[in-house]
């Protein structure tokens, strides 16, 4: 059984999802892990890690307004004022979303759906640099096989 970690440095725009599959799938391919599972955890507290449809740019604008309206950044509905407006929504969101997810590797490739994506679900208004740490642990692709 093989291991590797890694991280991802993710630059995002503000609010709103950000595309980081290619990223991941480039780190996994280096990895020379055929068979394994990988986790991918995001370092933050205001932002999250979602897998949801990448064909369709609707659908992120649609979650994107969804959890707008789920958390306002409204600061009479909240203590935790301190860091602005949107730090409190941007809690609640992550809450309600995940740090970690698992993924199946299958043939050095991430075994997502046709049309998954990986995404770090910025909360917060301004810009951030997110870090996501990669683990793969699996079974390393026998290179002397079918010789």
């Amino acid at each position: 059984m093989k291991q590797a970690q890694g991280k991802l440095i993710i630059d995002t725009t503000g609010q709103g999802l950000t595309e980081c599959t290619a990223e991941v799938a480039q780190w996994v391919l280096r990895q020379g892990i055929s068979t394994g599972l990988l986790t991918v955890y995001i370092r933050h507290t205001s932002a999250s890690l979602v897998i949801q449809e990448n064909a369709d740019p609707l659908v992120m604008r649609d979650l994107e307004a969804f959890f707008r309206k789920l958390a306002p950044e409204d600061p009479s509905l909240y203590s935790h004022t301190t860091e602005g407006p949107d730090d409190m929504p941007a809690h609640i969101k992550g809450a309600l979303t995940e740090t970690s997810l698992t993924i199946p590797v299958t043939n050095r490739r991430m075994a997502l759906g046709t049309w998954q994506g990986i995404f770090v679900f910025e909360h917060r208004t301004r810009p951030h640099r997110r870090e996501i740490v990669l683990h793969l642990g699996g079974e390393e692709e026998d290179l002397n096989e079918g010789e």
